[in-house]
């Protein structure tokens, strides 16, 4: 099989939360958008869409069989934060300065539910939640998100109208997660393509994954396996829900295991292969 790259950017128009851990009443949000996050919003879309004109998309199965072909046909990178300089997108990567990304691209929101009769806070409902903002919080800028799509050929999925209508992350029912369409970059054939201008590399080749090359003492820009490579960097597991037949949305809890975060530091060089939801596993290493 061979594989196209594209490169894809999107303007974020709301308040970005992708889901990381709680800390007190503080719900933080990850500093990028993860592969599981992008695979579960262009499954929706493309579920949804397909479903027109023909009632309600509430087939469950049919998120299964389009989550299936997601999974098949396409494989990306995850997404980072970037603004605007000229005709580029300088990506702001969250581990080169933590206290200044943080104070430019992260807010949060502070709510709670009422107890009506007494007119008040309802007690240990106070929540805080925490998001990428859709401005930088120091100037103003407006801030982008930049990553890339991997076609295999053969795919009739209509990935692209479907990334025109794409909604990122949670408390999408309070209207966060809007991304507008900037543009899909056809790179063509994974040839010696550099990735974020030359962070990796692509390789072309003929296996079901896209594989990419990393030069020693470079950061790791997706989840990865622990492998036989020299890896520097903290490990979480990844757990998510899913909306599986015969259970309500988000009641079933998949483990996918345990991996090494982005921003972590690869001691030798190695190729990876892009694995579902855009996890990397390393298949050689020198």
């Amino acid at each position: 099989m061979t594989w196209n790259a594209y490169e894809v950017i999107f303007r974020l128009r709301s308040p970005l939360h992708i889901g990381y851990s709680k800390v007190g009443n503080l719900q933080r949000t990850r500093p990028y958008v993860t592969g599981r996050s992008l695979w579960g919003a262009l499954t929706m879309r493309l579920t949804r869409d397909a479903a027109q004109g023909s009632g309600p998309a509430t087939d469950s199965s049919k998120y299964q069989e389009f989550g299936a072909q997601v999974h098949e046909y396409l494989a990306f990178t995850y997404f980072y934060p970037a603004l605007q300089s000229g005709n580029d997108y300088q990506v702001a990567w969250p581990w080169d300065n933590e206290t200044l990304f943080r104070r430019r691209f992260l807010s949060s929101y502070q709510g709670t539910a009422l107890s009506y009769p007494q007119q008040s806070a309802a007690e240990g409902m106070l929540h805080e939640v925490e998001f990428i903002s859709p401005y930088t919080v120091d100037t103003g800028q407006p801030v982008f998100l930049r990553g890339y799509v991997f076609e295999k050929t053969g795919c009739k999925l209509d990935w692209r109208p479907a990334c025109e209508r794409l909604q990122l992350g949670g408390e999408r029912g309070y209207g966060w997660g809007k991304i507008d369409l900037i543009d899909i970059i056809d790179i063509g054939d994974c040839v010696n393509v550099k990735l974020f201008g030359g962070v990796a590399q692509f390789e072309q080749n003929s296996s079901d994954n896209v594989l990419i090359s990393l030069p020693a003492d470079k950061w790791l820009l997706a989840h990865t396996a622990p492998g036989q490579t020299n890896l520097v960097g903290e490990l979480e597991p990844l757990v998510g829900r899913e909306w599986r037949a015969n259970s309500y949305v988000g009641q079933y809890v998949v483990f996918n295991g345990v991996y090494f975060t982005p921003g972590s530091i690869v001691k030798s060089s190695c190729k990876v292969a892009v694995k579902e939801f855009g996890i990397w596993h390393i298949i050689s290493s020198s």
